[in-house]
This record gives C-alpha cells, structure tokens and sequence, in this order.
C-alpha cells in the first residue's frame, strides 16, 4: 500500500544541493559494500524508479524486524551504528533490514539535504512492504541523524499506521547555523517512541532533550522513553554496542 509522494514543501533557508540524490554516488556505494557483506544478504528494492541497496539478517524465531536508515556520509554498512545495530538486534531475535538511502556527494550540509528528504519516503515504504511480505506483522522503524530527519518527515507526512514503534537516534542535529526545519514528530505519533541519544551529543539536540521529553509525554504512549548511552557522541564511535543493547532492552521492556 504504497502512497504517492507528496510534492516536496519550500524551505525559507539556503538551498545549495541539486533537487535529486546523487545516484551515481550510491551505485559507487553499492559495488564498494555489496561484495563485502558478511553478516546478512543484499536485498535489491525500487523506488521513485531507481535501485537501491538494501541489507537484510534474518533472526531465528524473529520477534519482528527492524527497519533501520543511516546517516550522512555513510551507509548501511556503517561501523559505528547501523552495522552494530543490524547484526547485534539479529542475534536479540529482531530482523533487520538496513537501506541505503538517498545521498549527495560529501560535504553537503543538513539544508543541502532537505530537497531530497521527500526521496526517502518511498524507500521507507518499500522497505516496510518488502518486510510485510516476508511474514513479518511487527516492524520497528529507526533512523539516525540525517536517517532520523527522512523518518521524521515521512511520519510528518503520513502519520504511524504502517509501524509499529519509532526509535530515534541522534535526532534533531544540524550544522552549525542551520535551524532545524525538520518537525520532530513524538507528540503525534500513538506507537511507542524511543528517543536515544549520547551524553556528548552536539550542543543543540542536547539542548533538546527536556523539549523531546515533553513531546513524547504529550504523545502518550506509555511504553515511549528517552535514553542516554553514556559517554557516547553524536556518531557513537566506540559506543555500538552499547547502543545496540539499550534499543534490544527497550524493544524487550517496550512489550514487542
């Protein structure tokens, strides 16, 4: 059940990056990950009639899955987060599928990267889709960083009925002088929310983390929290694992 994408809204800030991801960067990404996958298989998925990559674990007597989107500048082999988080969730009895999502060249900033939010959108749903069609009725969506601003403004724009819980990693980070454009959307979503995040974050989404907690108690589902992985920064460089396990003992205290 696919939606149509949303024409794409017009941001009062300076727009520098061309209005499409950059494809020939993600077919770069592909050829230089997918013969290197060793924990799980590539899945190929469509959309906005494109290819992209995707990498898939299958848990024993799984749980559910989760559906998980990287940041900038990296991909669904990520080191620091996404590859902890896919492996480690598989082995706690959770699926995963991580995908590639849209990407400019490096050195784009969070402005750069909000024409080509709406992009992400199909990607989630194709996601979700291909998840559905493999058996699974519980899937988790969780985004991190730039993963988190595609996943915001696709639950902005549609709302939470194709999921079954959110988990937010890192979220509300921008670059230096850069308002956040992209609504965080707890306050309205019904299925459970966690709001994950370093003690060393970046000064401003640290700043928010009272504003962040006030939306998920306006939001109202009992099983949301907000947790703090101590020691970690905004990347989680060295600090995976001990991400991975506080999302598995929130999935676990959460009732999936």
């Amino acid at each position: 059940m696919l939606r149509q994408l949303l024409p794409l809204l017009l941001f009062s800030v300076p727009i520098l990056a061309a209005e499409v991801p950059d494809y020939a960067r993600e077919q770069r990404i592909a050829e230089q990950i997918e013969p290197q996958i060793f924990d799980g298989e590539a899945v190929w998925l469509t959309a906005n009639d494109h290819d992209f990559l995707s990498i898939y674990i299958a848990a024993d007597a799984a749980r559910g899955a989760v559906l998980i989107l990287h940041g900038r500048d990296v991909n669904p082999e990520d080191l620091n987060v996404v590859g902890p988080m896919r492996v480690g969730l598989s082995e706690e009895g959770w699926s995963t599928l991580a995908l590639q999502m849209p990407v400019l060249e490096k050195g784009h900033t969070y402005y750069d990267y909000l024409p080509i939010l709406g992009f992400a959108h199909e990607r989630i749903e194709a996601g979700i889709t291909w998840l559905r069609d493999q058996g699974y009725s519980t899937i988790v969506l969780t985004g991190h960083s730039c993963g988190a601003h595609m996943a915001n403004d696709w639950l902005g724009a549609y709302g939470d009925e194709l999921i079954d819980g959110y988990v937010a990693i890192g979220v509300g980070a921008t670059d230096r002088g850069q308002e956040l454009q992209t609504p965080i959307p707890f306050a309205s979503l019904t299925v459970p929310v966690l709001d994950i995040y370093g003690s060393e974050e970046f000064p401003r989404p640290l700043g928010m983390v009272p504003e962040r907690q006030e939306m998920i108690r306006l939001g109202g589902n009992p099983a949301s929290e907000q947790r703090v992985v101590p020691g970690a920064n905004h990347y989680f460089h060295g600090h995976g694992e001990a991400l991975t396990a506080m999302v598995a003992d929130w999935l676990q205290t959460a009732g999936f």
